[in-house]
């Protein structure tokens, strides 16, 4: 898998959550994930995920850093297989920093404060996960955690170089170890 940190920032708006996105933008293509940061604003109109549309609950945050990633070949139950495996990734490189990271479902809470989103969907083509992680506490329409603001944690290029260098390694070494087996 191929991974990428863009410097530039960006503003996630939810289009982003789309095939080929990550190869037309930043020629990259095939399995990959990019990580940027930037204010993130997802509209009702722009939602994929259902039960925050009928909720009304649209996402704001001043500051995210966003991971998407495009895998392909899979089918979407294994994409959120494997969208739980970056969370859990995102959650172990936390603890590794000494931070009380607790989990639920593809969610995670820094004390009791929410610090991330994260939806996988389906494409014709592939499966696009989408999970950011609050910089900035602050302008949240919901009570948050931030991995500056409330974790101290400043360089967020050399955390989300990390997180994806383990993600990545680990989506390798997954489909290397299937190959390793003779059937039974």
């Amino acid at each position: 898998m191929k991974t990428l940190f863009i410097d530039d920032e960006i503003k996630y708006i939810g289009s982003q959550l789309a095939p080929h996105w990550i190869y037309k933008k930043f020629k990259i293509q095939g399995d990959s994930i990019v990580a940027f940061c930037g204010e993130c604003e997802v509209k009702l109109t722009e939602m994929v995920d259902i039960e925050d549309v009928i909720n009304n609950e649209p996402i704001y945050s001043k500051c995210m850093l966003s991971f998407i990633t495009e895998q392909f070949n899979i089918e979407l139950v294994e994409g959120v297989l494997r969208q739980r495996l970056l969370i859990t990734t995102i959650k172990e490189v936390l603890e590794s920093r000494g931070f009380k990271v607790k989990r639920n479902g593809d969610d995670l809470f820094v004390n009791d404060k929410k610090l991330s989103v994260s939806i996988a969907t389906k494409s014709l083509t592939s499966v696009l996960i989408h999970t950011g992680i609050n910089i900035l506490s602050e302008g949240a329409p919901i009570e948050v955690s931030g991995l500056e603001s409330d974790l101290g944690i400043k360089d967020i290029k050399e955390f989300a170089l990390e997180v994806m260098k383990r993600y990545s390694d680990e989506i390798d070494d997954i489909i290397l170890a299937s190959t390793k087996v003779r059937g039974v």
